[in-house]
């Protein structure tokens, strides 16, 4: 892989970090335990990038994924990423993953059969746990059967699932009063 650097950026819901290269975003990071793990995480993923201030590219990404976790309704597809040697498998998961809008979601089943095979939902569902830049991709948007929350491996789990649908405006049938339990700048909806 080209040169990577990362960064660090403040948002609505903590220190994010954000990975690129020439080719694109090649990750993103969710808060985690303050700012000092965030940036230990990604040194331990990616121990030959280099801290740097963001190009361009990359500032806008920054700003759309601020905005998107302040509550403002923002398309992240025009994004460039680097998915480096993922998996064909994967990448047609991501694409599809990618044209849900903010607010709506998918089943991993209905995922599935976008790529042809409703049987290959556990398949999506893997893939969408190895998604190196959630938010851009917005794997938080796939959900399980009967819309329940299923699993989302970024740090804090389903409850930063359930802050990002919440930012975002989903309606959720399943478990909506977890949503009282969230901090308050998660339960801020889109700008019309």
């Amino acid at each position: 892989m080209s040169d990577l650097h990362f960064a660090l950026f403040e948002t609505a819901i903590g220190s994010c970090g954000i990975v690129w290269s020439e080719r694109g975003i090649v990750a993103v990071r969710f808060p985690e335990q303050g700012e000092h793990a965030v940036r230990n995480r990604i040194v331990q993923r990616f121990p030959h990038a280099h801290e740097a201030p963001p190009p361009e590219k990359t500032r806008h990404a920054i700003d759309g994924i601020t905005a998107l976790l302040g509550g403002e309704a923002r398309d992240l597809r025009h994004i460039e990423i680097d998915l480096g040697d993922a998996p064909d498998f994967n990448r047609r998961v991501y694409e599809v993953a990618r044209a849900i809008p903010p607010g709506k979601t998918l089943s991993y089943g209905e995922v599935a059969e976008r790529l042809g095979d409703r049987n290959l939902a556990r398949d999506v569902a893997q893939a969408l746990g190895q998604n190196p830049v959630p938010i851009i991709v917005p794997c938080h948007r796939v959900m399980a059967a009967g819309r329940k929350t299923g699993g989302f491996s970024a740090p804090g789990g389903v409850q930063t699932k359930l802050k990002l649908l919440s930012i975002e405006g989903a309606q959720l049938e399943e478990a909506p009063m977890l949503f009282d339990r969230l901090p308050l700048v998660a339960q801020r909806r889109p700008r019309a």
